[in-house]
């Protein structure tokens, strides 16, 4: 047992080089008594200085009757940590007052009926957002319960879900859908979920992307009546939406936000394209041997080198490219497509964004004019989306791969949580 007030030089040895224990803690408002270690637990007694005390019904002085052991759960370190708060008792003097007795309130260590400090539920919400955390891994961490844990948490994670000064300065936009469970719809509800990220760049030109809000469904409707909550002040700050190709959200967008920039994902462009391509070559297979592809076939020994950029090609994977298309005239189809491909994916591969544009607007001009049905296709879409496209290029490369990576950080909780139940903790954990 450790006796931080006493001047012995093992007790100022075991508190850090004469710093104070209270002071180690790091708790308003108590001192430290003494600290013990045992049965894998650090148990630091507390209690808060002695001072006068109104009764809280009628004010008057009250007069102490000792004190109780209240336990609680504080922020774990090499071991458990347990705070040993000896709460104070006191009695109202007052005949007449209804209350004969009250317990002390430190609202900054514990809440009123709580068991968890509140700086381990400000910790449990950071591990739980940031660090990939989930409420079972807490309850462990605590030693305490799943429902204790998510009992002190979940009022402080309304209040947050709450806050709508997390919607302010947002000038960059994206959108997404995810997937949250996979059982009957009638069960749950809907599977997807449409999330609201905000992309909007710092002072040095990095995008910090920050959940703002998860909703059920994936239409254009759903992002549509999320936008027009969000008042006016909001969708001015828009400047710049970026999306995936679903034509639900860019209608949303067009209609709530007109002041802002629809910029069509990278990404998922670059996607269409190489998803042409093995569209080709599954087609060209069937039509020159009859059957999808097998090992030894030549289309199908490419197949990865098709998706792959020309630049990032061995010399030893071009030979195997050269030598699979010469192996039939019908193959020709296959390697051009790959060249178109290959053009649209360098219009983002441009360091000048003026030379970028002009390949895209070249594509744009020209895909949908190609004898190969699928790259024809992909051209038809470019050109429906043709402003969007473009938009990559003036709007200093925006794209909503920050959107993507918040849905990565959302599939991972939920695969290390095994899935969750109910859609409003789901949201109130993410969110």
């Amino acid at each position: 047992m450790l006796h931080p007030t006493s001047g012995c030089a093992s007790a100022r040895s075991a508190c850090c080089s004469c710093l104070r224990c209270d002071l180690l803690l790091g708790l308003d408002g108590v001192h430290v008594e003494h600290v013990d270690r045992r049965d894998g637990l650090l148990i630091v007694t507390v209690s808060s200085p002695a001072a006068p005390a109104g009764c809280p019904s009628c004010g008057v002085v009250a007069t102490g009757r000792g004190r109780r052991r209240r336990v609680l759960h504080d922020v774990p370190g090499v071991s458990r940590v347990r705070i040993m708060w000896r709460q104070r008792i006191w009695r109202c003097d007052d005949e007449d007052c209804v209350r004969k007795t009250f317990t002390e309130q430190l609202p900054a260590l514990v809440a009123g009926r709580g068991s968890i400090t509140t700086r381990a539920i400000g910790w449990a919400i950071g591990q739980l957002r940031r660090e990939h955390a989930t409420i079972a891994g807490l309850a462990r961490q605590l030693g305490t319960s799943w429902k204790t844990v998510w009992r002190a948490i979940e009022p402080e994670l309304v209040k947050l879900a709450a806050d709508e000064t997390r919607f302010e300065n947002v000038t960059t936009l994206g959108v997404d859908e995810h997937i949250w469970h996979h059982v009957d719809p009638r069960r749950r509800g809907p599977k997807e979920l449409t999330g609201m990220v905000d992309l909007t760049r710092d002072n040095h030109g990095k995008t910090r992307a920050r959940l703002l809000d998860l909703i059920p469904g994936r239409s254009g409707k759903a992002y549509a009546s999320w936008l027009g909550e969000r008042g006016d002040a909001f969708r001015r700050s828009v400047k710049v939406a970026a999306l995936d190709p679903f034509a639900g959200y860019k209608t949303a967008i067009d209609d709530k936000l007109q002041d802002a920039t629809a910029v069509l994902d990278a990404f998922h462009v670059v996607k269409l394209g190489t998803a042409a391509v093995d569209e080709v070559r599954r087609r060209v297979q069937q039509d020159t041997l009859g059957h999808r592809g097998r090992k030894g076939d030549p289309l199908y020994g490419i197949q990865t080198i098709l998706r792959a950029g020309a630049e990032n090609l061995t010399d030893k994977q071009r030979a195997r490219l050269v030598t699979a298309i010469e192996a039939d005239p019908a193959h020709d189809e296959v390697f051009i497509a790959w060249q178109c491909a290959q053009e649209l994916r360098s219009a983002y591969h441009q360091k000048d964004l003026a030379a970028g544009r002009r390949i895209a607007e070249k594509v744009v001009d020209t895909f949908h004019t190609c004898p190969i049905p699928e790259i024809a296709r992909l051209g038809r879409t470019l050109r429906r989306w043709r402003e969007a496209f473009l938009a990559y290029f003036t709007t200093g490369r925006s794209s909503n791969g920050g959107t993507e990576a918040v849905n990565g950080i959302i599939e991972l909780h939920r695969r290390l949580a095994r899935g969750y139940r109910n859609r409003h903790n789901y949201r109130l954990c993410e969110s």
